[in-house]
């Protein structure tokens, strides 16, 4: 009786042992399936794209400052080998100067590997305007507002407030123009003289650049330069933008222009954004846009947005609706 329990034993472990192969092969590809999925989400309905040819398309939003992540993203784009041409989205009223300066040397970079366009929706003013010029091509829509070449520097004034309430700051300094200009007392007129040649050297730098990006003359240049702000359509007729239009205008011109094959999708590219560089405020504004509150969504937003622009420092290429062109 022995040998037939022995065989029935053995018989019994062989199936165990199946159902154990089968169940650790079915587990393993679940994971895998579950990690192409959440890979998928992650990178949007498009990933699939990046392995083949397309038109890579990234924007510009909001305040400019330069930051690391957006920079990145260009260079990606820049060493991709599937990315055929570059759509350039830009909705921005500008930022730090030298943010801006570093977004048009970035796109320039792009711009001598891939053919580009800049594709103006609502605004693309003072530093959005030129991170624009560091395109190949700049189409607005006929009512984006477009242009607003300047250069500002602003701070905070409490001399008279502190005055009022009998306060003094007393300091130590090296020199008469170190920590100048201060909100704590009047602005001389050295350190005033000093902040202008400062404005005056990065609105020279600004108009060169227009002037030779847009090919302008002394005298279109000078229409163009006194910070005012323009629609698309007056842009075209002063040379600030090449066409009137949208992506497809732009997708358009990529074709016939630069050779770009038709029927090529667009890609999105996203830069990498983590909590912290995010911020709360823009974290919490995506939150509430899942959920499908849009109005407190687009608060959330603005409000962050205004943050951002109290918090820039040095020179400004920035357009505001108070007049501070």
């Amino acid at each position: 009786m022995a040998a037939p329990l022995f065989a029935d034993y053995l018989a019994e472990r062989r199936i165990l042992l199946r159902k154990l192969s089968y169940w650790r092969i079915a587990a393993f590809a679940a994971l895998i399936l579950g990690i192409a999925v959440a890979g998928l989400r992650l990178l949007g309905p498009d990933a699939s794209l990046g392995f083949t040819p397309h038109i890579a398309r990234f924007a510009i939003e909001g305040v400019i400052t330069g930051d690391r992540e957006t920079l990145k993203l260009i260079q990606k784009i820049e060493n991709s080998k599937t990315a055929e041409a570059v759509l350039i989205t830009i909705d921005s009223p500008g930022g730090t100067t030298s943010g801006a300066e570093q977004l048009y040397d970035a796109i320039r970079r792009l711009s001598a590997k891939k053919p580009t366009v800049a594709v103006i929706g609502s605004m693309a003013a003072s530093g959005g305007y030129i991170a624009a010029l560091g395109a190949d091509r700049i189409i607005a829509l006929g009512n984006a507002l477009v242009g607003s070449v300047g250069v500002l520097v602003q701070y905070p004034n409490f001399a008279k407030l502190l005055d009022t309430v009998g306060v003094k700051i007393e300091d130590v300094k090296s020199s008469p123009l170190k920590a100048s200009p201060s909100g704590y007392e009047p602005t001389s007129p050295e350190a005033r003289a000093a902040l202008a040649a400062l404005v005056s050297d990065s609105f020279t730098w600004f108009k060169s650049l227009v002037k030779e990006r847009r090919v302008m003359t002394d005298e279109q240049l000078q229409t163009v330069a006194d910070g005012r702000i323009f629609t698309g359509r007056q842009g075209k007729e002063l040379n600030l933008v090449d066409g009137l239009g949208g992506e497809r205008e732009a997708i358009a011109w990529l074709q016939q222009e630069k050779n770009v094959p038709k029927g090529l999708p667009v890609r999105d590219w996203k830069q990498e954004r983590t909590l912290e560089h995010l911020g709360i405020l823009s974290f919490s504004a995506r939150a509430t846009e899942i959920l499908g509150l849009g109005g407190l969504s687009l608060a959330l937003n603005r409000a962050a947005n205004a943050a951002q622009e109290h918090m820039l420092d040095g020179l400004l290429s920035i357009w505001q609706i108070d007049g501070a062109n």
